[in-house]
């Protein structure tokens, strides 16, 4: 098959990609068939899995498939020969079908459904942009390059699937090129590391002091051959200054480590605050492609851990590295065959690294993956508390918990006593070299040439030596949690935004029109949600809409809030595409109140001046009254001062939702979007709830789905959504006299509504 991942170095294709990819496919299509006319080449696709009728004559587990849509016709080349061809004249409704593990695609040819290829997920988001486009082709459309962006981009090296947006595999980065990135961060901040690498550096110099000031003592007065001669000044001078350079070290030491600690924290706020950011620009099908505890994991753990690296790991590392050169190089000045007899083991212990650190880093990718899970899961207990104790799962959960508990805590095991097995083992081979060193200075004392001063300070060193070659030997397990946690992070901040701002986006004032033209939009590629919408709303109008369950009523306001953009065509605001707006001056001007009201732990005043950060109290108070919320909020015990709970579950449906209104008028919107916003209320509190909606719509364009019909009828115009297309439009009277879709829908409330049982 086609290598495709080497032609990747973004998230998007480039031009130049795009048509690297093309050309790939066209000398594809030339070796099968030479003679084969390419100037009439709209596009080429590949697929690799074979017919489920050849499947099962030769037991092939995949083909080297490609597809070719002429300007004419769609030709499917398999292994090397042509196997089947549609003239277009004669086929029509190109499609998907999603099946388990596989994507076949299909046409109808004079009403009969016929098979085109077959193919694994990998290509299934590409199959479905092609046959989506053919579709739009053939019945007179256009055709462009943009299925392209669907090619399936897997990592050159390990082959496994890149992340929706993403071209970063967090497998296999670089651990440098980790901690390169990092440095882009921890730039601004250069000056605190550099600090700390001067201090650094002054505290391995001092340290160094220490093993000659014990071989002056040693040798100078505690071995003196006349003791009675020794200067008491001078006995007491060495220990002062050895302890005045323990002191100068501790000094220099804290001096580095208030730096350090300055810088890292500067560093986690700045990763926190781009992933955070991050997550915000990101599309609505982005995030909910990640669980929340997953996210939540990197903007909070995954941060910490790289703050005890910058403060704990890495200036270690720096310090013993330095110590490291340093008595390397005093040691091969004074016996440079002694230094090799020290230092011989430590190659082999570390080439042996390569050895364990495959099976080290699927260990702790593992821990973090199952860290994640947990999280994940002790987050929707907590969000949905309310729904495990209504149905009395408290114990179900309690085992669910422990389940994904006991499974971090094994593989946390796993990883721990697979380190704690190697790690003793190569801390022996590194400190094979002592027995040399005590081999080497007991012969030296013995025949005279050493002094016992020689040898304290020569241990000295040699034990120094050690230390860093032992806390090196445990930096594998160290900087796999690093990179593990780092990688996680620079795949979120390296992420595509599906929907951007333009460089220069506008930011114009709203007056209310709205146009949708022509717009068709599908969360995949397999399906269409909405089709060819065409709408014109005059400001101030109050359209309703009204459809089926999936008719696409809640897609079409998901558009107009540009949560997602459309495929094709274009829906604008005043005469302005919607993607010429920045988002931020597109949604301050529109209002929405949704069916589930979200309110924020916090006070009552809070939640409704969340609308409006800089709103004075009397435009609170204003706005709490016209929404019929004052009189409830005044009877609550602190008033708009009350804490109403995570999600605000203290109040009853009917007062969030007043307040959910009373944060929408405060909000003061050009545009006023209503889903479903009083589906979930009794008809009593429906009435009450009403009258604040009306309120709210005056002078504003207003965009209303409603699950109960009577409340549209005093909509400016209904418009019927069947099947992702308008169907029908007009006032409540006009379409009760056509006695379509909107017709049924009434006449089948009506009788849902005669069936209720009354209250007596």
């Amino acid at each position: 098959m086609e290598q495709q991942n080497a032609l990747f170095d973004g998230a998007r294709l480039t031009a130049e990609h795009k048509e690297r990819i093309r050309r790939t496919r066209i000398e594809k299509l030339l070796k099968i068939d030479p003679h084969c006319p390419t100037d009439n080449i709209v596009a080429l696709f590949v697929f690799d899995l074979p017919d489920r009728e050849a499947d099962a004559a030769s037991h092939a587990p995949q083909v080297d498939g490609l597809a070719v849509v002429f300007t004419d016709r769609l030709a499917v080349y398999c292994n090397g020969a042509l196997v089947r061809s549609y003239a277009f004249e004669t086929t029509t409704d190109f499609r998907v079908q999603i099946a388990v593990g596989s994507v076949t695609a299909e046409c109808t040819v004079n009403g009969e459904p016929h098979l085109i290829c077959r193919a694994t997920k990998r290509f299934a988001e590409e199959i479905a942009a092609v046959m989506k486009q053919v579709s739009a082709y053939v019945a007179g459309g256009t055709y462009s390059d943009e299925y392209l962006q669907h090619v399936a981009r897997y990592c050159e090296k390990c082959g496994r699937p890149y992340l929706p947006g993403s071209s970063f595999c967090p497998r296999c980065a670089k651990k440098a090129g980790v901690i390169g990135r990092l440095w882009e961060v921890a730039r601004p901040f250069k000056w605190y590391l550099f600090t700390a690498v001067i201090l650094f550096f002054l505290i391995t110099l001092v340290n160094l002091v220490t093993p000659s000031l014990n071989r002056l003592l040693v040798d100078g007065y505690i071995t003196s051959p006349t003791p009675g001669t020794v200067s008491m000044a001078g006995f007491i001078g060495v220990i002062a200054s050895m302890a005045g350079v323990q002191l100068v070290s501790h000094a220099l030491s804290i001096l580095r480590n208030r730096a350090l600690i300055r810088s890292s924290n500067h560093v986690v706020v700045s990763l926190r605050e781009k992933v955070f950011a991050k997550i915000q620009a990101m599309s609505i099908s982005r995030i909910s492609q990640r669980t929340a505890g997953t996210l939540m994991h990197r903007v909070t753990d995954d941060t910490v851990v790289i703050r005890d690296f910058i403060t704990n790991v890495l200036p270690e590392f720096v310090q013993e590295v330095l110590i490291l050169l340093f008595i390397s190089i005093y040691l091969f000045v004074y016996d440079w065959r002694l230094a090799l007899l020290v230092l011989l083991p430590t190659p082999f212990v570390f080439f042996s690294f390569r050895f364990i650190r495959k099976k080290l880093r699927l260990l702790w990718r593992r821990r973090w993956s199952v860290g994640v899970r947990a999280n994940t899961i002790l987050h929707d207990i907590f969000s949905g508390i309310r729904v495990v104790k209504a149905f009395g799962m408290e114990d179900y959960e309690t085992k669910r918990f422990d389940n994904i508990s006991a499974e971090y805590r094994e593989a946390s095991i796993k990883a721990s006593n697979h380190w704690q097995t190697v790690h003793p083992i190569l801390h022996f081979l590194i400190g094979i070299g002592e027995f040399f060193v005590l081999f080497y200075v007991g012969n030296r004392i013995l025949d005279g040439t050493m002094t016992l001063g020689q040898m304290a300070q020569f241990s000295t060193y040699v034990s120094m030596l050690y230390t860093p070659l032992r806390w090196l030997s445990m930096l594998p397990q160290r900087l796999e949690d690093f990179a593990t946690s780092a990688t996680k992070l620079f795949e979120i901040i390296d992420e595509t935004l599906e929907i951007d701002d333009k460089p220069d986006a506008k930011t114009a004032p709203i007056v209310g029109t709205v146009d949708f033209k022509n717009v068709s939009f599908g969360y995949d590629n397999t399906t269409d949600v909405l089709r060819g919408i065409d709408l014109h709303v005059e400001p101030g109008e109050m359209i309703g809409i009204v459809g089926r369950s999936g008719a696409g009523k809640t897609t079409l306001i998901n558009l107009l809030m540009r949560l997602y953009d459309v495929e094709s065509g274009s829906i604008s605001i005043d005469g302005i595409d919607l993607r010429d707006f920045s988002q931020e001056a597109l949604r301050s001007q529109i209002g929405v109140v949704l069916q589930e009201t979200f309110l924020f732990a916090g006070t009552v005043y809070d939640n409704i001046a969340y609308a409006k950060p800089t709103a004075t109290r009397e435009e609170i108070l204003h706005a709490a009254t016209v929404a019929g919320a004052h009189e409830f909020i005044m009877r609550l015990p602190d008033a708009y001062d009350t804490q109403i709970g995570e999600k605000g579950y203290t109040l009853s449906g009917g007062e969030r939702q007043r307040i959910s209104i009373a944060r929408a008028l405060l909000h003061d919107p050009r545009i006023l979007i209503l889903d479903e916003a009083t589906a979930a209320l009794d008809t009593a509190t429906e009435r009450q709830i009403q009258d604040a909606l009306q309120q709210l719509m005056k002078n504003r364009t207003t965009f209303a789905i409603a699950h109960r019909l009577s409340t549209l009828r005093n909509a400016t115009r209904l418009i019927v959504l069947d099947k992702g297309v308008i169907a029908e439009v007009g006032t409540h009277e006009e379409l009760l006299q056509k006695k379509g879709i909107y017709y049924n829908l009434v006449m089948a409330q009506r009788q849902m509504s005669k069936m209720a049982p009354k209250k007596v």
